[in-house]
């Protein structure tokens, strides 16, 4: 009994121990990035089934739900911007990422929220920039045009899906809301 208790105790303390932390708000992430933010609401989208299906074949990647969570991002009561979560397994663990969409249909800027794997799977901010700024028509494809992380493979492909997803959703879903 006391050897089935050390394990257990042990493998809780490693667990915990290999769980990345991420300490970033949403509104902070937003303040950083666009100017004189002074609100952010908190929606949530429920794809319609067309919805749904047009977002899957823009975006190319699996989509495992079809309800998501989405700020507006005011400024003197104007949306300047739409961010939108997306929670994607990684390897074993999820990790949420926010994505968030300037009025001109840019993507703004990319942010782990969350992050369930050890933490030297998570992108460095040299490859994170690359999703900063990027004008509607980049395709985030990995490989392509978004290169892989030795080490970390599975992540930049499940941060480059979200991306696609995100942006879909965003032009099919939330730019006209």
């Amino acid at each position: 009994m006391k050897t089935v208790f050390f394990i257990l105790l042990w493998s809780v303390g490693f667990s915990s121990i290999s769980i990345a932390k991420i300490n970033v708000t949403v509104k902070e992430v937003c303040e950083t990035s666009f100017r004189n933010v002074d609100k952010i609401e908190h929606k949530t989208l429920f794809l319609t089934t067309s919805q749904y299906d047009k977002i899957r074949r823009k975006a190319k990647a699996k989509i495992n739900t079809k309800i998501y969570r989405y700020y507006n991002i005011l400024s003197k009561g104007k949306r300047v911007g739409i961010g939108v979560l997306i929670t994607r397994k990684m390897r074993t663990k999820k990790a949420t990422v926010l994505y968030a969409f300037d009025m001109n249909n840019n993507l703004r800027f990319t942010e782990i929220m969350a992050f369930g794997e050890p933490p030297e799977f998570i992108p460095n901010s040299t490859w994170m920039g690359q999703f900063q700024n990027k004008k509607p028509t980049k395709k985030f494809m990995i490989g392509k045009d978004i290169p892989t992380i030795s080490g970390s493979t599975l992540s930049a492909r499940s941060i480059t899906q979200g991306a696609r997803i995100a942006r879909a959703i965003y032009e099919i879903a939330l730019k006209s809301k």
